[in-house]
């Protein structure tokens, strides 16, 4: 399987679907002109990210939603996979990513640990996932975690032992500076353990980071696509938008696997049977 991925590094404005949704569609369309087949935009792309308590009034229905529907609609043409905040089940409301295609909602995810340190105050606003699951789609086996969850070293693990040879991150990662660094410290960190994970699990992995300024936050963007070796297939500017593009081969994926076999060889079944022994000495202690 050969596809070409697209990652729109953009800038969303809080709470403005309209401008938000138009910006969508055009970098859509630069992809298409670029022939690529998948899209990925950011985390909550479509509304913007520091919502705090607008986030109930701009949760959308993924199946019933004007927006969302437009994107369908164009999905017809080209894989999209975008942020949003879900107006879930039991009114609960989500930090989620999905992916259209061919016009219908192929996948949801749902932010698994919507982050509370630091400056984050998700964890006020959005109800946490329960699940991770990998996904067939046109373009091979997927799976997306939202920014917080690609921390959590259980999930991608997860994700490439359900089958995914494909895993898109949607983020919204804030700038910090250390001392006299050249580059940026977010970068350095991201890029060292995006590049780990690619490499022990043998996957590509999308990052599409968003830029702009939100509440006195700035977003650094630096998008990347990482080959199944490990490799930097394509990066995107720093706290600027922009478009990449790069090629995805499942046959690398097949070649990084049997030249290196550490994936090949796991033993997933030691990792339950350990889980369930230490969760059960929790229970008991």
């Amino acid at each position: 399987m050969k596809f070409k991925v697209a990652v729109a590094q953009m800038d969303s404005r809080v709470g403005d679907l309209e401008s938000n949704l138009a910006r969508h569609m055009a970098l859509t369309d630069q992809a298409l002109k670029r022939g690529a087949n998948l899209i990925v935009f950011p985390e909550l792309s479509l509304t913007g990210y520091s919502l705090k308590d607008i986030a109930w009034e701009i949760a959308l229905d993924p199946e019933r939603s004007k927006p969302v529907k437009a994107l369908r609609t164009k999905s017809k043409k080209i894989s999209i996979a975008l942020g949003f905040v879900e107006n879930g089940p039991h009114h609960g409301i989500y930090n989620s990513a999905l992916l259209l295609e061919d016009g219908e909602v192929k996948h949801i995810h749902r932010k698994i640990y919507p982050p509370t340190y630091g400056m984050f105050e998700e964890g006020r606003y959005f109800s946490a996932g329960s699940t991770v699951s990998a996904f067939s789609s046109k373009w091979g086996r997927l799976g997306i975690l939202v920014c917080e969850d690609m921390w959590h070293l259980s999930l991608p693990y997860l994700l490439a032992m359900d089958g995914a040879e494909v895993i898109l991150c949607p983020t919204a990662s804030p700038a910090r500076t250390s001392g006299n660094r050249p580059t940026l410290q977010n970068a350095e960190v991201n890029y060292e353990q995006l590049r780990s994970y690619a490499r022990l699990l043998s996957t590509y992995i999308i990052f599409a980071n968003r830029v702009g300024v939100e509440d006195g936050v700035t977003f650094w963007g630096g998008s990347a696509v990482v080959g199944p070796d490990g490799s930097m297939r394509s990066t995107a500017k720093l706290l600027t938008e922009d478009l990449i593009t790069a090629d995805i081969d499942s046959e690398e994926v097949r070649r990084a696997r049997r030249f290196s076999r550490h994936f090949l060889d796991e033993r997933p079944e030691i990792v339950l049977r350990s889980l369930r022994r230490i969760l059960s000495s929790r229970l008991s202690s």
